[in-house]
């Protein structure tokens, strides 16, 4: 079997990488060989490796340059993936695709269903929200994984420039009225090669349904809450001197940024759950893990 992985080395794609190896052949590409700022050229290259499986964690994330790049992030994020699909229906490959709690706004009481109405409120969860319909209606067998508050060992991330910080800085403030569930690109990553163990013997079987699925750990925080526990696994674990002594709660307001944020991004994972017969662990524990892993 070949799996074709687009963005092999950003956050997931290089956990995704790790995980998809014992399924079969994979073929892994970057943006210097696969350019998502010119989806035609994806094309050619779906046809000539034939894949069975595509796992597209390619993507235009930085969201607030999104709001003066809508029409570059769009290109990324919704026509290509388009592209992606038109050649798996093609090819009859299964495709995967993640998305993000930025589809919705944030007002909801509570974890956001999958049945709940997306209304974005900034240009990246607008043209994260396209790329999830237009791979819905271009007839190809597709997964698609909506997370959150995606973090990792390595790359860009919050979790590292928290440990960054705390080593330069006495105080820090940090907003704690925007509720979410931290999720580590590993269990991301983890969790989608079993998911794809049970689609394939699906499709095997004749029985595979496309569909759209919340993945991210269990629990909640505010981005303060995920400060401090960055902080005081890191002291546990890791042998750093933090120089960190206080972290401030502070609202959004006196963080303004460009891109609006939802203030609510929880996600109800229980339709993952129940179809794939997994267990989403508590975001602490996904947390320690990755910690361990820096050690």
């Amino acid at each position: 079997m070949k799996i074709l992985l687009f963005g092999k080395n950003g956050q997931v794609g290089w956990e995704l990488n790790r995980s998809l190896q014992p399924q079969g052949e994979v073929i892994a590409l970057e943006y210097d060989v696969a350019d998502f700022s010119k989806p035609e050229s994806l094309r050619e290259i779906v046809q000539s490796i034939k894949p069975d499986v595509i796992v597209n964690a390619a993507a235009y994330t930085a969201v607030d340059k999104a709001e003066e790049e809508e029409s570059l992030a769009l290109t990324i994020n919704t026509v290509a993936p388009g592209v992606l699909a038109e050649e798996a229906l093609k090819i009859k490959a299964l495709l995967i695709h993640y998305s993000t709690d930025y589809i919705f706004d944030g007002t909801k009481k509570g974890p956001y269903d999958e049945t709940d109405a997306p209304n974005p409120i900034n240009a990246y969860g607008r043209t994260k929200l396209e790329g999830e319909q237009v791979i819905q209606s271009s007839g190809c067998d597709y997964l698609i994984f909506r997370t959150s508050w995606v973090y990792a060992s390595r790359a860009h991330n919050f979790l590292l420039t928290i440990l960054k910080l705390a080593k330069e800085r006495e105080e820090l403030s940090i907003v704690a009225d925007q509720i979410g569930s931290p999720t580590s690109a590993r269990l991301i990553a983890e969790t989608t090669a079993l998911c794809l163990q049970q689609a394939l013997r699906e499709k095997q079987k004749g029985v595979f349904s496309s569909d759209l699925y919340h993945l991210t750990t269990s629990a909640n925080t505010s981005w303060h809450g995920f400060t401090k526990e960055i902080v005081d696994v890191t002291s546990k674990t890791l042998d750093q001197h933090l120089k960190i002594k206080d972290i401030k709660a502070i609202p959004t307001t006196d963080y303004p940024t460009p891109a609006s944020r939802p203030m609510n991004s929880q996600l109800r994972c229980t339709k993952l759950e129940n179809t794939f017969d997994v267990k989403m662990p508590d975001w602490k524990i996904a947390l320690e893990l990755c910690i361990e892993e820096l050690a």
